[in-house]
């Protein structure tokens, strides 16, 4: 198979030998995509190199050989976004998200489309922990297993004042007694009411839907968590109390 023109955007690249990469790239035709890059780290292909860094938009040309596609050419389509501190790991999560749980070589235009948006909410500067949520919550519906957040898991309205749990396969759990330590592994009604409306809640409400959101994602992921959770989340860096866009 050969790609030619391909949009994609880079979510990760890492050496391979002395002068190659291995690159994973999500397009919205192909999915997730592994190339090598052959050649790529010596002075002349300074070009070729930053156009393959994680977050930029591309346009490729390959031949797809077993799992590895063969890289021929790849231009960058734009500048990538300049993120720092919390926003850049915040893009790291995305980003590991995205190879973790998009499959290779399926086509993924939703995802890609989702990727699309949240890059651009990145440069922006807007709320990460709002930022985050939408994502995780768009990521799910693009790869097929997203929840109806605007309803409990048996068909009933969400009531804004309960807390719920959130079950991977059947969607939000009203809580009717709360034990020792739960509340922390739920949401509020009107948080989940605020995410089926892609309206953004008050930051407590916001802060939690962090954890149960989390809980599907590890479900979907086997129960191997993220480095990211392991690099963020038990030291808070974005997942203070008041804040959160913690992954």
């Amino acid at each position: 198979m050969r790609h030619v023109g391909e949009p994609a955007f880079v979510l990760h690249a890492r050496p391979w030998r002395e002068t190659s990469l291995l690159v994973e790239v999500l397009s919205a035709e192909h999915g997730r995509i592994g190339l090598l890059a052959r050649g790529v780290q010596g002075p002349k292909r300074h070009a070729l190199r930053a156009a393959l860094q994680p977050l930029q938009s591309i346009r490729f040309d390959a031949v797809q050989k077993g799992e590895l596609a063969q890289l021929a050419a790849a231009e960058a389509v734009d500048a990538a976004p300049l993120l720092r501190g919390d926003a850049a790991l915040a893009a790291f999560y995305v980003n590991e998200l995205c190879l973790r749980l998009a499959p290779r070589q399926v086509p993924q235009p939703e995802l890609h489309a989702a990727y699309a948006q949240v890059r651009e909410r990145l440069r922006a500067g807007e709320p990460l922990a709002w930022t985050l949520r939408r994502f995780e919550r768009d990521l799910l519906e693009a790869l097929g297993v997203g929840l109806a957040f605007g309803m409990e898991g048996d068909g009933g309205d969400i009531d804004p004042a309960a807390r719920y749990r959130l079950d991977p396969e059947q969607g939000p759990r009203r809580l009717h007694s709360e034990r020792a330590g739960e509340r922390r592994e739920t949401t509020t009604g009107r948080a989940l009411l605020a995410l089926a409306a892609d309206v953004p809640p008050d930051s407590e409400d916001l802060a939690s839907l962090r954890l149960p959101l989390r809980t599907v994602l590890l479900h979907h992921l086997g129960g191997r968590g993220l480095k990211s959770w392991e690099m963020l989340g038990e030291l808070g860096r974005l997942g203070a109390p008041k804040e959160t866009g913690a992954p």
